[in-house]
């Protein structure tokens, strides 16, 4: 449809400003849908979670601040194996134990190089609604666990190569609900079904899941969406 033009002139008379009284809006507003989904952990197979212990950054904190380097050789400190346990549990101002919110969505994106969906669609698409905040560092968003922790043991290896032991909290027989918006333009509710099935069934989330960055995982982290319950629309 041809659309008329016409010129206006500035106060100063020194420039003309084109206008298209006719033209049409070709990028519609965000329209975010809302879907709520139950996780539960597959038989047998640990979610373990591992924050950044408080401790390390604090060290790392002081040594910047200082501008000391780090000793090449250097005795290590006596480690108490509850308080490392503890330290690696993300803990909400209420109380309850969860795992970082945008694990969900990190695995959503990875997910999708099993798709022909673009990544960089997803990232800019799918997003996860929190549960809570952490209650030492409120700027991580959580999602709850539903399952009690236990502490687990495991040989791990550092950046050298050098054998340490990793104590970090474990948890079986685990459910957590979670919110996902997305942009009803880009994906369906089936699409974003999928895709969450796609992560829980094969690329896992937090400690050891198969899409480890490090390893090839321990195959922790995996888990089953129950039938998600459609929410009403997000606002913009």
């Amino acid at each position: 449809m041809a659309t008329s033009r016409r010129s206006v002139v500035n106060e100063t008379g020194a420039a003309e400003v084109p206008v298209t009284p006719n033209r049409s809006i070709t990028i519609p507003p965000v329209r975010f849908q809302l879907a709520r989904f139950q996780l539960v952990g597959l038989p047998d197979v640990p979610l373990v979670v591992h924050r950044f212990s408080a401790k390390v950054k604090q060290e790392m904190k002081t040594k910047m601040e200082t501008g000391k380097a780090a000793s090449g050789r250097k005795n290590r400190s006596p480690k108490n194996s509850m308080q490392t346990y503890n330290e690696a549990r993300y803990r909400s101002r209420e109380g309850w134990d969860g795992f970082n919110a945008a694990a969900i969505r990190k695995a959503m994106i990875s997910a999708c190089r099993l798709t022909t969906i673009k990544m960089v669609l997803a990232k800019l698409s799918v997003f996860v609604e929190k549960d809570g905040v952490d209650r030492d560092e409120p700027q991580i968003p959580l999602i709850r666990i539903i399952g009690d922790p236990v502490l687990q043991e495991d040989m791990a290896r550092v950046a050298t190569g050098e054998p340490y032991v990793a104590i970090r909290p474990a948890y079986f027989n685990w459910r957590a609900f979670v919110t996902i918006k997305w942009d009803s333009d880009q994906f369906l509710l089936e699409d974003v079904t999928n895709l969450l099935m796609r992560v829980g069934q094969q690329v896992g989330i937090c400690e050891g899941r198969p899409d480890s960055k490090n390893s090839a995982g321990m195959g922790w982290g995996l888990f089953e969406i129950e039938r998600p319950e459609t929410l009403s629309n997000a606002a913009d």
